[in-house]
C-alpha cells in the first residue's frame, strides 16, 4: 500500500472523512522532529552496490524481457517506468512517463503499487487509483494497455476498471497468476462490511476482465498481521519455484514499525480458487531489522539475476523507526535462497550503505 500521507487515513470505514480539516492538519503535523536521513553510503567496490537503491520509493515492481529490467513504484501523481540493463544500477537509469492521469475522475489521483505484465504480445499496467484528494476510500484498480514491445514506448491506452460487479469495494495492489493454463487476478480489499483489509481471488476472462465470483484468501489473525488498526493483508506477490506456487503479501499497518512479509503456499497444479488450496505460515517470512535500518519491509517483488542463476526479492522499507506510510519509504534488494522443504528463504533485511555483491551477470 502506498500513501502520499498518512496511510491509516485509508478508508476503514473511516471516522476521518467526516473530520475538519483542521483536525486532519493536526493530526498530520504531529510527527514531532524530523528523524535522521540515512547516511551517505561510502564508496563501494566496481562488483557491489548499496541499498536503497533510490532514495525515495513505495510498492517497488520489476518485470523482465529481453535483457532489460523494467522497474516501477507508486509515484502518487503518475506512472513511471525505469530501464536498465542491470538493476544494481537502478540510480543511473532514466524514468519515462508512461501514464499522467485525467485531471478529474474516479481516477485522477492517488497513484498506488503498479505493476507491469507482458500478456499476448502486449504489455499492461495495474495500478491502484481514485478521485484526487484525501477521499482514500475510493480506491479502485485499473489497468493499461500498450502494444509496443518496449513499455517505456508507444502508446498506453486506458482499459478501464478491472472488478467484480457483484461485489465492487475497496480494491488495491493487483497481481495476477498464471497456473493450470488460466489466469487470475489477486487484490487486497473490502468485504463491504468492516475495515479489514482481505486477499481477494478471481478469474480474469482477459487482462482487463474477471469472471466468475471473488474468493477470499486470507485475512489477518496472526498477532504479526494485527499491528494497527486498520488490519492488513495487502501487497500479493505471486513466487513460484519447483512444484510449488507461493502468495508473499504484507501485513499489519504500514504506519507501523511491524510491517512484514507473509505466505500461502499451494501446489504449482492446484485450484488456486479454492482456499483449502493454500497453506498459510504461522510466522512472517520476513520482518524488520533495526540493526540494518530496515523498518516496516513489506511490499514487495521478485526478480532474477541476468544468468538466471540467482533470485533477488526487491522490498521498500524506512531507514528509521516511526517514519510510517510516507515517502521516506526507500526501494532495496537483496539476494534470497530455498529451504529444504521448497520454500523461500528471505533470510533478514540486509543493512543498508554496506557494499553487497551485484548480481550474477551484472
Amino acid at each position: 500500500m502506498a500513501f502520499l500521507t498518512s496511510s491509516w487515513l485509508m478508508g476503514t470505514g473511516s471516522w476521518w472523512r467526516g473530520a475538519p480539516l483542521a483536525v486532519l492538519a493536526l493530526v498530520l503535523s504531529c510527527g514531532g522532529p524530523d528523524p535522521a536521513p540515512p547516511a551517505p553510503a561510502p564508496p563501494a567496490p566496481a562488483n557491489t552496490f548499496t541499498n536503497p537503491l533510490l532514495p525515495v520509493g513505495a510498492d517497488p515492481w520489476v518485470a523482465q524481457r529481453d535483457g532489460y529490467y523494467y522497474y516501477m513504484h507508486t509515484a502518487y501523481n503518475d506512472l513511471r517506468i525505469w530501464k536498465t540493463a542491470k538493476m544494481s544500477d537502478l540510480a543511473y537509469a532514466a524514468s519515462t512517463i508512461a501514464w499522467r492521469p485525467p485531471a478529474s475522475g474516479p481516477a485522477s489521483g492517488n497513484l498506488w503499487a503498479p505493476e507491469l505484465y507482458f500478456f499476448d504480445g502486449k504489455w499492461y499496467i495495474y495500478y491502484s487509483a481514485g478521485p484526487e484528494g484525501s477521499d482514500l476510500g475510493r480506491q479502485r484498480t485499473w489497468v493499461l494497455e500498450n502494444a509496443s514491445p518496449d513499455p517505456t514506448q508507444g502508446t498506453w491506452t486506458n482499459k478501464g476498471r478491472i472488478f467484480n460487479p457483484t461485489e465492487d469495494f475497496w480494491a488495491i495492489d493487483g497481481t495476477v497468476l498464471e497456473q493450470n493454463g488460466n489466469r487470475y487476478f489477486i487484490w487486497s480489499g473490502h468485504n463491504g462490511q468492516d475495515g479489514v483489509q482481505r486477499l481477494y481471488i478471481s478469474k480474469m476472462s482477459n487482462p482487463w476482465t474477471l469472471e466468475g465470483p471473488r474468493v477470499e484468501l486470507s485475512h489477518p489473525e496472526y498477532s504479526w498481521e494485527t499491528v494497527g488498526p486498520p488490519y492488513v493483508n495487502e501487497g500479493p506477490e505471486i513466487l513460484k519455484h519447483a512444484d510449488k506456487t507461493f502468495l508473499v503479501y504484507s501485513a499489519s499497518f504500514c504506519g507501523t514499525d511491524d510491517y512484514s512479509l507473509g505466505l500461502l503456499t499451494t501446489s504449482a497444479t492446484a485450484d488456486p480458487m479454492l482456499p483449502a488450496s493454500w497453506h498459510k505460515s504461522d510466522k512472517p517470512v520476513f520482518s524488520k531489522n533495526a540493526g540494518s535500518r530496515a523498518y516496516a519491509p513489506g511490499h514487495n517483488g521478485f526478480f532474477v539475476s541476468k544468468d538466471g542463476t540467482e533470485n533477488w526479492l526487491v522490498y521498500h522499507a524506512n531507514a528509521n523507526p516511526g517514519e510510517g506510510c510516507f515517502d521516506e519509504r526507500s526501494p532495496r534488494m537483496q539476494k534470497f535462497t530455498w529451504n529444504a522443504d521448497g520454500t523461500p528463504n528471505f533470510g533478514s533485511p540486509v543493512p543498508i550503505n554496506t557494499p553487497l555483491v551485484k548480481p550474477s551477470g551484472e
